[in-house]
């Protein structure tokens, strides 16, 4: 998967780079942190136990993108959530979770 380069989940791999979180960077490139690629149902809180680990492991900056991830920089922006929201997966959800199909800006 290729995402635009200004996605959240590549802001997140460009700043595990810079840190030298590499795996977990390729891992954020491909969505695997992201609210709405994931496959986890709660991404945040992988993010902030891998971050945890490096932290703990000696890594000091996890230490800062952990207040960073706490203070929301890496989540989702409000043009991908409202393109999630939009697609047949979102809907699907939103319709679940109202217990009613949803229209979204005029789109049945």
């Amino acid at each position: 998967m290729t995402l635009p380069e200004d996605h959240t989940a590549n802001k997140l791999a460009h700043a595990l780079r810079a840190v030298g979180l590499n795996d977990m960077a390729a891992r954020a490139a491909e969505g695997y942190y992201h609210d709405f690629l994931s496959p986890l149902d709660f991404p945040e809180l992988e993010l902030m136990r891998d971050l945890e680990k490096a932290r703990m492991a000696g890594n000091a900056g996890a230490a800062l993108l952990i207040a960073r991830h706490i203070e929301g920089d890496f989540d989702a922006s409000l043009e991908e959530s409202e393109a999630w929201a939009a697609s047949p997966e979102g809907r699907e959800t939103l319709a679940s979770v109202l217990g009613r199909p949803v229209s979204l800006g005029g789109r049945a």
